[in-house]
């Protein structure tokens, strides 16, 4: 095997760590965490000596100091742009949390960045390798459905998201820029690309800033259409937080997927269940364990591209197409109409195409 890829992690918060125990495991297929950063010195140290690598305060710092092959930046939205960009100057392979930035705009000049630069990057959007979205995938992929022609995608939860991430409370944009984005990212990977979607977007907690609930209505390409939901604000229980649940129509049967990762599939009028879960990791546990389990999944894609020299599926290029989806989203929900996605145009420096 070739040499492991030096890996560097920037943020050392609530959700990183499910990356640094990500790149850990991954340790025998060639990944190496080297050096973790946070602007908080204490969460920077803490994370290094749990990991046993160097730790900074510094991204800067620690690109000058080490020998990165990959940096991955798990930090807020509104810093991405310039960590990403640090990264790609030092010609280092980036990977952003999702969202990938504050706005289009600066998704944009980070793939323009990465491009003239000829740096790889990806965006870690992780819902679409959690096991159960693979195994719904290679559902489409075998025909047994036939072609998709409408689905329903929801998330819908009242766990307390605000215990462990206050700021969601003050953010400008909350439900659908945080996990609508996944789900508008689902259909995408199950129905292909969207030519204009409708949104309704609700405001049902008084505490927060931002619409804490959206209802969204895609039209695809493929002819196809799909409802997407997001809320924070469901009582209805049993709460099945942090699954997604899904059905997925097609002229010759169905996918369903349902609370605790059974699918079901009806196929030319036979219907067969499988358990699309997977095993518990020793850092992992419910109700956690889909999502956490869905980082590592998304990791071991990155390393594997990484090493293959190959773009990820979710590319920054391909991540642009989601992200566009966001924006029109909430330009649909304010303007009450069907919005037509951006595109992105290499020749037109990122303006509609």
């Amino acid at each position: 095997m070739a040499r492991p890829l030096r890996i560097g992690v920037i943020g050392c918060g609530f959700f990183a760590q499910n990356h640094l125990h990500s790149w850990r495991d991954l340790a025998e297929t060639g990944a190496q965490l080297a050096a973790v950063c946070d602007v908080d010195a204490g969460k920077a140290r803490a994370a290094g000596e749990q990991f046993g690598v160097s730790f900074y305060s510094d991204a800067e710092s620690m690109l000058e100091a080490e020998r990165l092959d990959v940096v991955d930046i798990v930090t807020r939205h509104d810093t991405h742009r310039l960590l990403a960009e640090i990264a790609i100057a030092h010609r280092v392979a980036a990977i952003v949390q999702k969202p990938f930035a504050s706005t289009w705009q600066d998704c944009v000049a980070i793939v323009e960045s990465a491009r003239k630069a000829n740096v790889w990057l990806a965006v870690h959007e992780n819902f679409r390798f959690q096991a159960p979205m693979r195994v719904v995938r290679k559902v489409i992929d075998s025909g047994a459905i036939g072609t998709p022609s409408w689905a329903r995608i929801r998330f819908r939860t009242g766990f307390d998201v605000y215990k462990t991430q206050p700021y969601f409370y003050d953010e400008e944009r909350l439900a659908i820029a945080d996990v609508g984005i996944h789900m508008l990212d689902l259909a995408r990977f199950f129905l292909g690309e969207v030519e204009h979607i409708s949104s309704e977007a609700q405001k049902r907690n008084p505490r927060v800033r931002a619409e804490d609930t959206a209802t969204m209505l895609l039209r695809h390409a493929s002819g196809a259409v799909s409802v997407v939901e997001c809320t924070y604000e469901s009582r209805r229980l049993p709460d099945h937080f942090p699954e997604t649940l899904l059905v997925v129509e097609g002229p010759k049967g169905a996918i369903s997927l349902g609370a605790g990762c059974r699918i079901t599939v009806t196929s030319d009028g036979k219907t067969w269940t499988q358990d699309a879960g997977a095993p518990l990791l020793t850092w992992t546990g419910h109700p956690w364990h889909v999502a956490q389990q869905g980082v590592i999944g998304a990791c071991g894609h990155f390393l594997d591209c990484l090493q293959r020299g190959v773009p990820a599926e979710t590319s920054g290029e391909d991540n642009l197409k989601t992200y566009a989806l966001v924006d029109a989203a909430y330009r649909a929900a304010d303007e009450r109409r069907a919005i037509q996605p951006m595109q992105w145009n290499p020749i037109h420096n990122g303006e509609p195409g």
